[in-house]
């Protein structure tokens, strides 16, 4: 799957989420950049940057072949909020859920990284061997607005 599909994916699969208020496209401000703006139920949101890394001997160049398979089995959605708020590991967690239950049979495999990561996101497998890589890059609780430095997240959201 490539960039552009797979951000009009991810874009619509999380909006689909029981806890997700709304997805929309986040404008990062160059074209090559994509985004996701998320806003819980809670009015908490998380911005998203998606990238994507082709499958191997795809150039990205003429019509995107589909390849499909088995897409995950579906998994439960983990706890996302502990007295109303919730933290970015545990948001990319309910977040590669949503990736992972919506049915696309070109998933292979979705999951959150490693609590170790340097940064809290989510990623995709797909079935042709592309992948797909979501960071949160900001995080702002209800009534706040996205501002502070990329990458210093709030503790709780």
């Amino acid at each position: 799957m490539r960039l552009d599909t797979f951000h009009q994916f991810a874009t619509a699969a999380l909006a689909d989420a029981p806890d997700v208020l709304s997805s929309v496209p986040w404008d990062r401000g160059q074209d090559h950049l994509r985004g996701i703006h998320v806003t819980l139920t809670t009015g908490a949101q998380a911005w998203i940057g998606v990238t994507a890394a082709a499958a191997p001997g795809d150039k990205w160049e003429g019509p995107e072949i589909p390849v499909e398979g088995e897409p995950p089995a579906e998994v439960p959605y983990p706890t996302l909020f502990e007295d109303k708020s919730t933290t970015p590991l545990r948001l990319t967690a309910y977040l590669a859920a949503a990736l992972a239950n919506s049915g696309n049979k070109q998933i292979a495999e979705a999951s959150a990284y490693s609590p170790e990561a340097q940064h809290p996101g989510f990623g995709v497998l797909f079935h042709d061997g592309a992948r797909g890589f979501c960071l949160l890059h900001y995080t702002a609780r209800s009534g706040q607005t996205l501002g502070g430095r990329e990458f210093d997240l709030q503790a709780s959201i």
